[in-house]
């Protein structure tokens, strides 16, 4: 027994909430690195303050798709998540441009980046409940079309509030510009509407007859056995840790580096922790059975996950670095305070809404071009075409001309938002879905914690004060993310 097809309401209500958590992420993508510069913060601490983002999706990404995999109650399986966290990442879209000082800036983006997590995650896996295995291509790329005109608004919001409203864009020292703190409250309240409309309007499958749906399903791999052979590998990750960690002291690296020391160091004392609780019969505990899923990943899983790893490396790559690269090189300032310096952060938001724009119209041709190509050779074309677009940042220093290589990102990301969850979707096993989407993205948020902990350091030794040159990171990796699909069969 299949799933019903779904009409255009239905796909339009099932997604519509990603675009008010879009609006949120594309405020925090555009404006955080002005907000940080405003409050005092160099280029090369960016990356730094950048790393609670990544540190937030690492842990709740997982543990909030292993739970709402498990929920049932009034508003359903994954509703109640879309829910409390918009909640939550309203009040702190609201407070952040508020931030009288630096530090307290930092802890409001974790906050803000957790709570998004929170309300970005169960949406993945809510395609995959609520269609068939035959409409999913185009679910997803429902979904990246309103995740692209989320972005769009949220990445003009200052800029349109400025020209079209008489905003102030110029603040004193220290101060956060009046357009880009009205347009945080605009994203608070959009996202929150947005996401009460998927809760009104959605009717979530109970558990059996989405079990019953999804009877012939892949299955899940027992969580013994996986944890067992997890612990074996623990002392491997102990030990690689502590040579970053004695290799950062060693040779004076940035002290960001350590955090990836560290972390494979709790990564394999997860491992034990998860072994020793499964020896004791604690199978059901939420560690052991993380940590099994991410052992037993399907094949596809384990291709695309290094896929993913390369592109979003390139991608916080650019969310870091447009805004110093576009203002120095593009309009000339480095000075936070003055004119120059924020009409050029203003046309970093017309670039990335430019981006997210072409990525809401190309989420309908997707459809068609994988129908033609196949999924993973239309990947491989828009991966490509981001790799173009970032090494165009090289060679150009007008801003109109920006705007070619954002739609050549643009294209990108729309397929960065669509193929790997469309290919990814088929190969989960349906009752864990919440949880493989959950760990799927961990390999978006650890080449952003890699980034934010190592780029400091990348930068001041071979391009100081130079930032475009991570640009040519940026288009290398993403062709390596290219290359790598082609580990995929075509009819993935």
């Amino acid at each position: 027994m299949d799933k019903p097809r779904q009409g255009f309401r239905s796909l339009w209500n099932i997604s519509f909430g990603f675009f008010g958590i879009q609006i949120g992420f594309a405020l925090q993508n555009a404006n955080v690195s002005r907000i940080f510069q405003s409050l005092g913060t160099s280029i090369d601490d960016l990356p730094l303050l950048w790393i609670a983002a990544p540190l937030t999706g690492l842990i709740v990404q997982p543990v909030i798709g292993h739970y709402s995999d498990r929920t049932w109650g009034p508003l359903g399986r994954r509703r109640p998540y879309f829910l409390a966290g918009a909640v939550l990442a309203t009040l702190a879209l609201i407070a952040m441009p508020n931030a009288p000082i630096l530090w307290v800036a930092a802890v409001l983006l974790w906050l803000l980046d957790g709570s998004l997590n929170v309300a970005m995650e169960p949406f993945r896996a809510f395609v995959g409940d609520m269609l068939n295995r035959s409409q999913r291509t185009a679910g997803y790329a429902f979904q990246t079309a309103f995740i692209g005109a989320g972005a769009v608004v949220g990445s003009l919001a200052p800029l349109i509030l400025t020209d079209g409203f008489g905003v102030e864009n110029v603040a004193a020292a220290g101060m956060i510009p009046a357009s880009v703190r009205y347009g945080f409250y605009i994203g608070g309240a959009a996202l929150l509407i947005a996401v009460l409309w998927t809760v009104a309007t959605t009717r979530e499958y109970p558990p059996a007859e989405l079990a019953a749906f999804d009877a012939d399903g892949v299955e899940a791999a027992p969580v013994r056995r996986a944890v067992t052979a997890g612990g074996r590998q623990a002392p491997l990750w102990i030990a690689a840790g502590a040579i970053v960690v004695a290799g950062v002291a060693r040779f004076g690296l940035d002290r960001p580096v350590y955090l990836l020391g560290f972390g494979l160091i709790g990564f394999g004392v997860a491992h034990l922790a998860s072994a020793a609780m499964v020896a004791r019969g604690r199978t059901d505990s939420v560690l052991p059975q993380i940590i099994a899923d991410l052992a037993d990943m399907p094949a596809t899983m384990r291709k695309l996950a290094l896929v993913q790893f390369c592109t979003w490396s390139a991608l916080f790559i650019m969310w870091i670095y447009t805004t110093p690269i576009v203002t120095q090189r593009v309009f000339g300032a480095t000075d936070t305070s003055g004119a120059a310096y924020n009409d050029g952060a203003n046309w970093v938001g017309v670039l990335f809404a430019v981006y997210n724009g072409v990525a809401t119209l190309w989420a309908f041709v997707l459809p068609r071009l994988a129908a033609r190509i196949g999924r993973r050779d239309t990947h491989i074309l828009g991966l490509v075409a981001g790799a173009a677009g970032f090494a165009a940042f090289l060679l150009v220093r007008d801003a109109y001309l920006l705007l070619g290589a954002m739609v050549l990102i643009g294209i990108a990301w729309s397929s960065i938002l669509t193929m790997p969850y469309a290919m990814l979707s088929g190969a989960l096993p349906p009752a864990k879905l919440g949880v493989y989407m959950g760990l799927f993205n961990i390999f978006i948020v650890l080449p952003q914690l890699i980034v934010s902990a190592a780029m400091g350091q990348v930068a001041r030794a071979f391009f100081p004060g130079d930032p475009v040159w991570a640009m040519a990171i940026a288009a290398a990796v993403m062709l390596l993310a290219a290359g790598m699909m082609m580990r995929l069969p075509r009819a993935a």
